[in-house]
């Protein structure tokens, strides 16, 4: 090819690089700016939160079905009149070695529990399903051995959720989908809840040494 030929050749393609390279840039620039204005036209993101503070609008990261038991787990507390028990107490129920994934509620399982006092030791919502996880112990200390009890989602149990989370802001303790664990001290409470036995896994701190719970549940701070 003849030098002019060529000279004249690199131009050209210098030319159609730079303009696909703005071509990209105003894509990039034109996709973010529609992208925000969607946010905007949608009423808004807060970036700075993966969950709102609002402890009745968390959404469950896992869908229903990816649930130990879900159906179990996401009833009412009956209107009964509660069985006295204790944290030692609910430590000494026998466990199954093994429980399936849909088995029904019966037995013990049927039953509402009321804990008059316990110690809640550590707090949190579960991100995978938004219910609010709670350890009491029987006694303040720390390695005291502790039961599981939770507060499910669901609309019934709002108001116990936005109450335990205003009584723990009185002790200066945060409890939001982003803000929980370790209580600087145990608190007393008292604890009211159907028995639910859960399978072993991943559950709490290490002091946790039972798979029943008290599930669903509802947890008052204690004078």
């Amino acid at each position: 090819m003849p030098r002019y030929h060529f000279d004249d050749q690199i131009q050209e393609n210098s030319r159609v690089a730079l303009y696909v390279k703005r071509l990209i840039g105003v894509s990039v620039v034109g996709g973010v700016a529609l992208f925000f204005a969607f946010i905007v036209s949608c009423g808004g993101v807060n970036f700075g939160e993966v969950q709102p503070q609002d402890l009745c609008k968390c959404t469950p990261l896992e869908p229903d079905v990816a649930d130990f038991r879900h159906d179990e787990k996401h009833v009412p507390i009956p209107n009964m009149t509660p069985t006295e028990t204790t944290v030692d107490t609910i430590l000494s129920w026998p466990q199954d070695s093994i429980v399936l994934p849909d088995a029904p509620r019966t037995g013990r399982e049927l039953q509402v529990f009321h804990v008059a006092q316990a110690f809640l030791q550590n707090v949190s919502v579960n991100g995978e399903d938004c219910d609010v996880n709670f350890e009491i112990s029987q006694t303040a200390d720390r390695n005291a051995p502790r039961v599981i009890v939770e507060t499910p989602v669901d609309s019934e149990f709002c108001s116990a959720r936005k109450n335990i989370q205003s009584q723990l802001a009185q002790h200066g303790f945060r409890l939001d989908a982003e803000h929980g664990g370790e209580l600087p001290q145990a608190l007393p409470a008292e604890v009211l809840g159907m028995a639910f036995e859960d399978f072993e896994h991943n559950r709490g701190s290490a002091q946790v040494m039972t798979l029943w719970e008290l599930h669903p549940a509802t947890v008052n701070l204690l004078p």
